[in-house]
């Protein structure tokens, strides 16, 4: 089992795939704490509804990213957090965090990364005329969504696609990824060798939309 905690700002849905598999039992893991920047997140309410501790880190309260960032890793201490989970936690870490989880921090990102990093992806996707799109969970370094590939799911982009459309198929795959790659973490099957993420056991990809690690 992994202790997970799990940084959030936004609705959270992506948190709540993480309960729902835990809950399962098909994710070997426990969220001891969910940690957000904006007390009013909605993530924070579907935490307390499973009966799990959540903690508001206010971005005012704290002059300088690296002071932020330490209270954050003062509260993911305080919980017996190993590994880290960003869901939609809108803000660039520092190394105050990266350090003190190295390669032990993890992030979904709403694009076939390297291609489309940072903000409104969809809409950068689609005006590109890319005929695939889709969702990276990768490890975390002090980049922006520059860290090592974990897993990806691809989407196709179709023809009459706008950015909600879009958006909507790649949330999908991103609710069945990223439990995923937080399982095979807990499983002890990632291996990362400088910029390549490998998955003990799992299986050669056949196909052009298959990934390893089942």
């Amino acid at each position: 089992m992994v202790n997970l905690g799990v940084l959030v700002s936004g609705s959270g849905t992506n948190l709540q795939s993480i309960i729902d598999e835990i809950e399962a039992g098909r994710l070997d893991a426990s969220i001891k704490v969910v940690v957000s920047n904006k007390p009013d997140a909605f993530a924070l309410e579907r935490a307390r509804k499973h009966g799990i501790p959540t903690a508001v880190v206010r971005v005012r309260d704290f002059p300088r990213k690296e002071a932020f960032d330490s209270e954050v890793l003062r509260v993911l201490r305080e919980h017996g957090v190993e590994l880290v989970a960003l869901a939609g936690f809108m803000r660039i870490i520092t190394r105050v965090l990266l350090d003190a989880y190295r390669m032990k921090v993890m992030n979904i990102h709403p694009s076939l990364l390297p291609s489309f990093p940072g903000l409104e992806v969809q809409k950068a996707a689609l005006e590109y005329g890319v005929k695939f799109s889709g969702c990276t969970v990768h490890f975390v370094d002090d980049g922006v969504d520059t860290g090592p590939v974990i897993i990806q799911a691809a989407v196709p982009v179709k023809d009459e696609d706008t950015v909600e459309s879009l958006s909507k198929r790649i949330l999908m795959e991103e609710h069945r990824l990223y439990p995923r790659a937080i399982r095979l973490y807990s499983e002890g099957r990632l291996e990362v060798r400088g910029r390549r993420v490998f998955v003990r056991d799992g299986k050669a990809p056949s196909g052009a939309m298959e990934n390893p690690g089942e």
